[in-house]
């Protein structure tokens, strides 16, 4: 195995490695120590090919669908738990979780804006507010140092340290806001009333499902917006601190 130099950005908590000595690492792992056999990130590419099993009867089988894309997304709470108790937390599982959870969820948005062509602006929006606001919150916690980007502290934002502090919370919104764009998608194809007692007799079990969760919809964009916005202010901190030390470094050299 390649020996690794490390370089240590300074006042942070994370080794930054070589592109070059990570790969090589990558390559050289044994299968004792395989982290793309890590358990949790196993759980990670099963929800992989449940989503995509998901998305291939997503246009004409609604009872194949949603039951494997509901199994992908309560897998979601599993890979955690799984990487805690056996210790195999990881860099690539975290991403890995990440990314699975922001395709899946966009490729649904895709289907329902063409189910839903008056509101298709609407997906359109949501889909570039879920990737915007996690892209820029992974990297403005990667610029700070942080070992994960769940690890948000109150001072930064209280609303995002009691999103993420927080696991129930964390899935009950997460299970809230995919529950919800399930419930539309299934209004697309069922359409039978409960017989619910006036004023709500002809709604479906789908739409009460739809009006349960839609407070928790608007909550978790809330928080996209949120964390798009603080991650914006973490960056230009970091813009700024970088240009200072630019300009004194300047100053004394020309001094």
């Amino acid at each position: 195995m390649p020996s690794a130099t490390h370089k240590r950005r300074k006042g942070a908590s994370i080794e930054v490695v070589d592109a070059k000595v990570a790969v090589d690492l990558a390559t050289a792992q044994t299968y004792s120590e395989n982290v793309f056999l890590f358990v949790p990130n196993i759980i990670g590419y099963t929800r992989v090919i449940l989503a995509g099993l998901s998305l291939h009867y997503m246009s004409y089988h609604p009872k194949y669908c949603t039951i494997l894309y509901s199994v992908s997304c309560l897998l979601d709470a599993v890979d955690g738990q799984a990487a805690r108790a056996l210790n195999q937390t990881s860099k690539f599982g975290a991403v890995l979780d990440m990314v699975t959870d922001r395709c899946t969820t966009s490729c649904l948005l895709c289907y329902l804006a063409s189910a839903y062509p008056p509101y298709a602006i609407l997906f359109q929006f949501l889909i570039a507010l879920d990737f915007s606001s996690h892209y820029m919150h992974m990297y403005s916690s990667l610029a700070t140092g942080s070992r994960s980007h769940k690890l948000v502290t109150s001072d930064v934002s209280r609303i995002l340290w009691l999103y993420y502090n927080d696991s129930r919370t964390l899935f009950l919104i997460c299970a809230g806001n995919e529950l919800f764009f399930v419930s539309l998608y299934l209004m697309k194809w069922i359409s039978t009333p409960l017989h619910l007692p006036d004023p709500f007799g002809s709604l479906t079990l789908e739409q009460v499902l739809a009006l349960i969760c839609a407070p928790i919809f608007v909550l978790k964009n809330l928080i996209n917006l949120v964390q798009l916005w603080k991650a914006s202010k973490i960056l230009v901190g970091i813009d700024l601190a970088e240009r200072a030390n630019a300009r004194e470094a300047k100053d004394r050299a020309s001094s």
